[in-house]
């Protein structure tokens, strides 16, 4: 992309993956446009034409092509340019063809160096365009890109990419680059000549962690005016290396090598893998090791870079120098820029040849003089190395000779030697031969025989006599010849131990004088000179160890100088005379004398001669000779106890032959850990030891056959000044040409550990009886092992304490040390711990110390909930709730925890020991340490098992060093929960289709719905729980039944082909939990088997099942469903009529993971002719009653006619009168009204008394007959109880439990009523109680009309009977229940009928119209008869009227027929016969059907209630019976002495009866008297007749009569004089003046209507009309009950004006 400069400015946007390929064009000016060809009407050319690199004063002339793309013939014109500058052709008419193209020549003459715009305009018939002509002048543009994008790096690294950027212009430029760091250009500056490109290399090398953004700026142009910008981005990130072995310790990652050879290599990989996204460069390094150390592993990569999520394999070598040895290592991983480093721990043990000789002492016993004698012996190697071996002993003329003297021994095999016994002198012979081992120490061969002579017969040697010499050397009596040892042990000197040593006989238990020798000593001490031996000795303990008995000096001979004789000194250092016997040498080397004696103390020289057999050779050789006690050559004088055996000592000797001036031979070796000549000549070595005197070596000279190894051994014993290394020289051929110069390293190594953080050891805060850890290193910084043990006081040992207290550490190891810290008391300790090491070579030395200094703080630690109740609510039995419990440690110590937890079941009516459930409160980290001032979340779970109410406690102990407990939890929180079911509750229930006519607590009763809802409320049962959700489980097309809990959905009856029943339940959720609900048909449960498994035998019940479900009688919608708690759904349940008979189906309302109940649905249809009483059930039972009453209550029992006809009933009560006569005649069960008539679709009340004798259950067993129907028998039962013990059941305990407002709408319902259910409840006979519900129509666009049926109008009453509801309006209507004079229980059904207006109006046209149609019919006629129709054609002028009067003679037309109803037509009775069908159909009448009224929607308004007697109702509702007023005149008449005793003042007035003549009387006299007390001219008459004479006013009594209160008087208007004043304002004292003048007579008479029940009924009815009226005008809007009073005080007036303004209202009315 070309963008003009200035550059965008920077973008923090998201970081792409590359840098961006668009470039800009970044110059002085308006950047040049893309130049293409354009399109105008037809005409293609360019839209611009430009002229560059031009001067002033030249010409330049450019065609500008135009083409024509346009399928017809094109004119153009065109305007020239305007400016001088640009001239073209002189304008013409340019004819374009289609496809043709013409060149137009434009010239450019520029006078002056700047820039020129002109335009050429076209023309043509379409319309007009122009040509921009425009001359630029050159300038400087680079095209960069826009930004640049770096690859990530880690910190401290850095990465590159790089960019091209081109010179876009004409001119040359130069650039330089500029940014600030940690961008970095290379080349930062250049020149770049006219569309040159150049590469830059972007590096970046970030410092730290971050995202960089930065601009770089390039200056170009002439003196760098001109700049342009790239936008940089780069992310650094931190690297990140680990190392991957198979094994890691703590810290630590192990590279282990196992066990390998001495000389061996073993190579082994570890991995670096890097997980971060970026590349990093590495460093690998050796962490510092004890100087001189061996390098035992070698790793080749110091360094390198790994890609992102790769790994990389590195090799490191183990390459052991020392058998017997494990070497530890540790090679440490960082990389730049890193926060934190990885640690490889490579270790490796290596391992030597195990090799041992099959005996220790070779017996060869006794041989004679001049014989030899072969014995073998086996070297066994155990292990699997390779050993090198070499027996130190002269090949040549030795006593003892080995046939394989040196050679290698394979892993785990064994070697036969030959040893053979060649003994030159009869004497007893000993010798220790050495065997040599290569990365070993020696192994030592006891070599003894005895060479016998016909003169010398010496004792013979066993190997009992080396074991006692040993013990005597150790005591110091080798010394002592035989001959003095035997006389001392004579003398009792000395006596012999148990082992047949001796000893001091003064000492019980001698002690040895001197320290026994290790092998290795023996060696050194046997073959090296004394005085070298006592410089490698410590010269504080010389008689440590025995000295020498007989010494040769010099020990080695060389005769490299040319001499053939040399002497060698012996000196002898017992206290005895000693022989000395030599082997003969070989023909080069010879020694004189052979033998001699040499007495004690003193010295005696022998000449060892060189005499090569050869010249130009080399030779090497042993010289043996055996030293004894000369009293030893003859056994006589020997005792065998104090036998020693002889002493073999060697003179080593070398020399050769080389004329002078002859070159020697050129040594082959190869000296590894050994010397093998590789050559095919001998060579002769030769080591120094003037050089180092404090180092031995043996053998100091020898020679090595070609193809054999010579194995040195080196001893010294270094002290602390002594230097470290030191040069010994190997001269090999005796030439000095032939020297190597051998480093030897000989370190008094002291023991040395470091501990980690200078020893210094800091404990966090602990809680007190807790612990607390830290991780300590310690390390070896010496060459040896070490071994260490901690040491601590004892008063801090129950404080603190390591692991491991003790141990062993090798050369260069580290070994992690856990510390633990475990406070007893709240302190602050200051701990000091002491680490004791020491070599493990020398356990017996003085040890060093290390102090480690430990402080820890202790504190108390404690636990908090962060909610210290946690309430679960309600959780579903038998399913998990998890939750979490937030723990708060907000102490200043991390501790360890135990959590545990206490559970409390409570369940109502339960004792407690039936609650002890297991725990069911699972917890997660029950165990675990929290840190200091932190928040655990603790995952807990519940599984309730039953329904109750769960708590549980839960506390924490805390958890000490020991690991155990306190004795009581510290409580932390509470969680509670509620366990629960899923609950269902039916909360209502509708009806519609046939059964519409049923009441609410008829369909209540019919489905069992207090049942259902006590069922559903309970626990469902173990089995109920089989199956938690709805599952197909039988094989069976019954299913098995795993609850108990059963019940009846009886949908009543109703004729064939009816409308379905349907029944709505509104099914709520009452509890808080979600509930899912399935209603299970049988073939839901039935588990579905292919048609091969049906074996087609059917039993009657399941062929009736089949059928009931294949016909789908029954039906639930919605079958199943989830409620959310407090949600509510409607379920309809239908059955359809279609065939006649009774039909069941069980069905399963299950609950997920609750209830299980089996319904059984029951649906009755009956035949259209049958007339059928529909009864639920063969059983009714009566509201039980107390015994003893007189005026038992009145009861209903309801009869529903299901059929299609009415009928007429009667029930017997022929069995009433046997029950009778079981009971003294006393009529226990009485039937009011046993016969009656009974409408289809209607029910019939049958009221019953029912008056018990005794305390006990009746039952009778009634018939019910039908006429023309069938008869059925019902039992009736009722219980009598004792009122002395139980109080009589109230209606409002409880007897009525169904809702009483409604919560299902039904489709299409527009009316709503306030109320459903009214129960008046418990009332006194005699009264009357109101109450107001409401009709409303919710529709906002139909209006409704209503009307009420009300069978028993004496009792109940409803006002307004019918009226007309406006869309949205609510009417309020009055309920009335007037109690009879009897008890009796008042259940009654009011139906109120709901008609559309629109539908009526509807109607009532189509009946209009329908009796139109038939009037019309009644008079019209048809023309059937064709011939007359053709005839009346041909000749219609003439003779119509002749044929009319023909045909109409003839009969052929015949009128209508009566139109029917259908049930008429479909009767048999009223069906038409064929031929008046035929005769219907042969004149084409069509018979209209006649309109039916709109079906109503129904409304039922349920009435309860029961009344009492006024003695029983004040005895048990003594608080209600004052809020009831008793209608008297409605009582019982009493007896007619109680009326001439009550009654002594006759009025002779009639009794008003209830009904509708009281109602009009009332009515009448209301009217009347409010007219009279509006009559002025009735008022004025009164107050002239009556001046004294009150008017009598009615206040109510209280509630009843019974108490013969008085009751106050309606006072009268006053005389209308014009001196009083107005009734209404007269005061108390006038009012009692006037009373007093009344007479007696008067005042009996106004008190006799005050006592009148019917004048207290009417003032009843007054003041219950005016609170009507009042809650009327309420509820209209006309009257604010709660608005508050407002009273106007008046000033008195004059009595003149009162009568005034009395006179003018008196007027006004008038």
């Amino acid at each position: 992309m070309l963008t003009d400069y200035p550059v965008n400015p920077v973008n923090s946007g998201v970081f792409e993956i590359t840098h961006s390929s668009q470039k800009k064009q970044v110059s002085r000016s308006v950047g040049a446009r893309k130049r293409s060809q354009s399109c105008f009407f037809g005409v293609e050319t360019l839209a611009e034409l430009v002229w560059e690199g031009w001067e002033p004063g030249l010409e330049y002339t450019r065609s500008l092509s135009l083409k024509s793309i346009h399928g017809k013939l094109q004119k153009l014109s065109f305007r020239p340019p305007v400016s001088k500058f640009f001239n073209t052709l002189f304008p013409q008419t340019i004819l374009l063809s289609p496809g043709t193209s013409f060149s137009l020549p434009i010239t450019f003459r520029p006078v002056e160096k700047c820039e020129y715009v002109d335009t050429i305009e076209f023309e043509g018939k379409e319309g007009s365009f122009q040509v921009s002509l425009r001359a630029v002048i050159p300038h400087y543009a680079l095209e960069v890109p826009e930004n640049a994008l770096l690859p990530p790096c880690a910190a401290q690294q850095s990465s590159q990419t790089s960019f091209v950027f081109r010179n876009s212009c004409k001119l040359q430029t130069g650039f330089r680059w500029s940014v600030d760091p940690p961008f970095y250009f290379s080349p930062e500056t250049g020149l770049l000549k006219p569309g040159e490109e150049c590469k830059v290399t972007l590096e970046f090398k970030p410092k730290e962690v971050q995202v960089y953004q930065a601009e770089a700026h390039c200056a170009f142009g002439d003196d760098g005016e001109n700049s342009c910008t790239v936008l940089l981005r780069g992310l650094s990130k931190y690297p990140h290396l680990q190392i991957c072995t198979a094994e890691q310790e703590e810290d630590c990652k192990v590279l282990e090598f196992g066990s390998l050879a001495v000389g061996d290599s073993l190579e082994r990989h570890f991995e670096i893998y890097n997980p971060s996204t970026v590349s990093t460069t590495f460093t690998l390094f050796w962490l510092r090791r004890p100087p001189l150390m061996d390098v035992v592993f070698r790793c080749e990569v110091r360094e390198g870079q790994i890609e992102p999520h790769s790994v990389l394999k590195v090799p490191v070598c183990f390459s052991p120098l020392t058998a017997d040895c494990r070497s530890v290592d540790y090679l440490c991983l960082t990389c730049p820029g890193a926060v934190s480093k990885d640690l490889l721990r490579v270790s490796g043990s290596s391992i030597g040849p195990l090799v041992f000789l099959s005996t220790s002492v070779l017996d060869f016993g006794c041989v004679e003089e001049g014989t030899e004698v072969t014995h073998t012996l086996q070297i066994i190697n155990s292990s699997s190395v390779l050993a090198y071996y070499q027996f130190d002993v002269n090949t040549g003329h030795s006593v003892f000779v080995v046939d394989q003297p040196g050679g290698t021994l394979p892993g785990n095999s064994r070697l036969t030697l030959r040893v053979k016994f060649r003994p030159h002198h009869p004497i007893a012979h000993h010798k220790i031969l050495t065997c040599l081992l290569l990365h070993r120490e020696p192994l030592f061969l006891d070599l003894i025989g005895t060479c016998h002579s016909e003169q010398f017969k010496p004792a013979i040697l066993n190997p009992r006599h080396l074991n006692v010499y040993r013990i005597n050397l150790l005591r110091g009596f080798t010394c002592y010849p035989p001959d003095i040892l035997s006389a001392m042990l004579e003398e009792h000197k000395l006596k012999l131990d148990d082992s047949g040593a001796l000893q001091i006989a003064a000492e019980d238990n001698s002690r040895p004088l001197f320290s026994p020798r290790s092998p290795l000593e023996e060696y050194f001490h046997s073959n090296s000179a004394p005085e070298t031996e006592l410089g490698l000795e410590n010269t504080s303990n010389t008689s440590k160890f025995s000295t020498h008995h007989v010494t040769a000096r010099p020990s080695e001979l060389l005769f490299y100088d040319g001499t053939t004789s040399k002497s060698v000194s012996i000196t002898n250092h017992t206290k005895g005379k000693i022989c000395l016997a030599w082997s003969p040498g070989t023909n080069c080397f010879s020694i004189s004398p052979l033998s001699c004696e040499l007495s004690p103390l003193k010295s005696t020289t022998f000449r060892v001669t060189y005499i090569p057999n050869q010249q130009n050779s080399f030779h090497a050789e042993q010289l043996e000779c055996f030293a004894f006690y000369k009293v030893l050559k003859d056994n006589r004088y020997v005792d065998d106890h104090t036998l020693c055996p002889p002493w073999c000592f060697t003179v080593r000797v070398s020399g050769h032959c080389f004329q002078a001036g002859k070159e020697h031979f050129v040594p082959c070796i190869s000296l590894q850990h050994s010397q093998i000549n590789t050559g095919d000549l001998p060579l002769t070595f030769k080591l120094d030891s003037e050089e180092c005197p404090s180092v031995c070596v043996l053998p100091p000279i020898g020679l090595v056959p070609p193809g054999h190894h010579q194995i040195f051994t080196f001893r010294s014993t270094p002290s602390q000044d002594h230097p470290a290394s030191m040069p010994l020289t190997l001269q090999l051929n005796a030439s000095p040409k032939h020297t190597q110069v051998l480093n030897v390293v000989a370190v008094a190594e002291t023991s040395s550990m470091a501990v980690e953080e200078g020893g210094s050891l800091f404990f966090k805060p602990t809680a007190v009886g807790s612990c607390s850890e830290r991780i300590l290193w310690v390390k070896n910084l010496s060459r040896m092992p070490v071994e260490f043990q901690w040491k601590l006081s004892g008063s801090h040992q129950r404080v603190l304490s390591v692991l491991p207290d003790s141990g062993t550490l090798q050369p260069n190891e580290s070994k992690v040390q856990k510390w633990s810290f475990a406070p007893l008391d709240e302190m602050i300790y200051n701990l000091k711990a002491s680490l004791m090491y020491w070599p493990v070579q020398t356990p017996q030395c003085k040890k060093s110390r290390l102090t480690v200094k430990a402080v820890g703080l202790a504190s108390k630690g404690y636990l908090e909930a962060e909610h210290p109740i946690i309430d679960l609510g309600e959780v579903l039995v038998g399913s998990c709730k998890s939750f979490d419990v937030p723990l708060l440690n907000n102490s200043s110590c991390a501790f360890s925890y135990c959590l545990s937890a206490q559970q409390t079941i409570t369940v109502t009516d339960l004792p407690e020991d039936m609650t002890q459930d297991p725990l069911v409160l699972e917890m997660e980290n029950v165990k675990g340490t929290i840190p200091a001032h932190c928040r655990l979340q603790v995952r807990c779970t519940v599984k309730l098992a039953c329904r109750a109410h769960h708590c549980w406690t839960i506390g924490y102990h805390i958890i000490n060093a020991s690991g155990s407990v306190g004795e009581e939890p510290q409580s932390v929180c509470q969680v509670q929960a509620e366990g629960v079911y899923p609950t269902l509750e039916v909360t209502d229930v509708r009806s519609c289709g046939s059964v519409e006519r049923l009441s609410k607590l008829q369909l209540w009763h019919l489905f069992n719905l207090d049942t259902l809802n006590t069922c559903l409320c309970r626990d469902p049962r173990p089995s109920e729980l089989i199956f938690r959700v709805p599952t197909r489980h039988s094989l069976r097309r019954c299913p098995a039944v795993f609850t108990s809990a059963m019940m009846d959905f009886n949908f009543s009856a109703a004729p064939l082909s009816s409308e379905p029943s349907s029944i709505l339940l509104m099914f709520k959720n009452t509890g808080s939990i979600p509930v899912e609900w399935s209603f299970l048909f049988p073939e839901d449960q039935q588990i579905e088997l292919e048609n091969w498994a049906e074996n087609g035998d059917f039993s009657p019940s399941e062929l009736h099942l089949m059928k009931v479900q294949d016909h789908r009688l029954f039906s639930v919608s919605p079958r199943s469903g989830k409620l959310q708690p407090s949600h509510q759904r409607a379920v309809q349940f239908t059955y359809r009529h279609d065939f006649v008979g009774t039909n069941r189906l069980p069905v399963l309302l299950k609950l997920s993971h609750g209830r299980e109940i089996l319904l059984n649905f029951i649906g009755v249809t009956v035949d259209k002719d049958r007339r059928y009483i529909h009864l639920p059930s063969n059983r009714h039972s009566f509201a039980p009653v107390g015994i003893g009453g007189f005026s038992p209550p009145t009861q209903v029992y309801e009869l529903y006619n299901a059929g299609a006809l009415p009928l007429r009933y009667h029930i017997d009560t022929t069995p009433l009168q046997q029950l009778m006569e079981e009971n003294f005649s006393h009529p226990v069960l009485q039937c009011l009204n046993p016969d009656g008539e009974l409408e289809p679709g209607h029910t019939a009340f049958v009221e019953w008394i029912f008056s018990p004798l005794e305390a006990r259950t009746y039952s009778v067993d009634l018939p019910i007959h039908v006429l023309e129907g069938d008869s059925m028998f019902v039992t009736f039962e009722g219980q009598g109880f004792d009122e002395r013990h139980s109080e009589p059941i109230q209606v409002k305990d409880g007897c009525i439990t169904m809702p009483s407002t409604q919560k299902i709408p039904v489709p299409g319902q527009v009316v709503f009523l306030s109320e459903e259910r009214v129960c008046f409840g418990d009332i006194p006979v005699c009264s009357r109680s109101t109450r107001i519900i409401f009709l409303t129509n919710v529709s906002h666009t139909d209006q409704v009309l209503y009307k009420w049926n009300v069978d028993c109008q004496q009792t109940v009453k409803i006002r307004p009977e019918s009226g007309h509801l406006a869309p949205g309006e609510s009417v309020l209507t009055i309920l009335t229940v007037q109690a009879s004079g009897s008890p009796s229980f008042y259940q009654q059904d009011l139906i109120c009928e709901i008609i559309l207006e629109e539908m009526l109006i509807l109607y009532h046209k189509d009946l209009q119209d329908w009796e139109v149609e038939l009037e019309r019919q009644k008079y019209e006629f048809t023309v059937t008869e064709k011939e007359l129709i053709k005839e009346s054609q041909r000749d219609k002028s003439t003779q119509a009227g002749a044929v009319f009067k023909q045909k109409t003679g003839a009969r052929k037309y015949k009128t209508l027929p009566p139109i029917r109803s259908i049930d008429q037509v479909v009767s048999p009775s009223t069906r038409s016969s064929l031929a008046v069908r035929q005769a219907q159909q042969q004149t084409g009448l069509k018979s209209r059907r006649r309109p039916e009224p709109p079906r109503p929607a129904l409304l039922h308004l349920g009435v309860t209630a029961r009344s009492h007697t006024l003695m029983e109702y004040q005895a048990h509702f003594p608080t209600q019976f004052n809020t009831h007023y008793i209608h008297r005149c409605m009582q019982p008449q009493p007896s007619q002495s109680d009326k001439d005793q009550s009654c002594h003042f006759r009025v002779d007035l009639p009794p008003l009866a209830h009904g509708p003549e009281r109602e009009i009387i009332t009515h009448v006299l209301n009217s009347v008297l409010w007219s009279l007390l509006d009559d002025p001219q009735f008022q004025h008459s009164v107050t002239q007749l009556l001046p004294a004479t009150p008017v009598p006013t009615s206040a109510p009594s209280p509630a009843g009569c019974q108490d013969h209160k008085e009751m106050t008087g309606v006072s009268s208007a006053p005389p209308a004089d014009h001196n009083t004043e107005n009734p209404s304002t007269a005061d108390a004292q006038k009012t009692s003046e006037c009373d007093s003048n009344l007479t007696e007579e008067e005042l009996k008479m106004t008190e006799s209507i005050r006592r009148l029940p019917e004048f207290c009924d009417l003032v009843e009815d007054i003041l219950l009309n005016t609170l009507q009226n009042q809650m009327m005008e309420a509820f209209l809007g006309e009257l604010v009950l709660t608005a508050r009073p407002r009273i106007i005080a008046l000033p008195p007036s004059p009595a003149r004006n009162t009568r005034e303004s009395s006179a003018e209202y008196k007027r006004s009315r008038e």
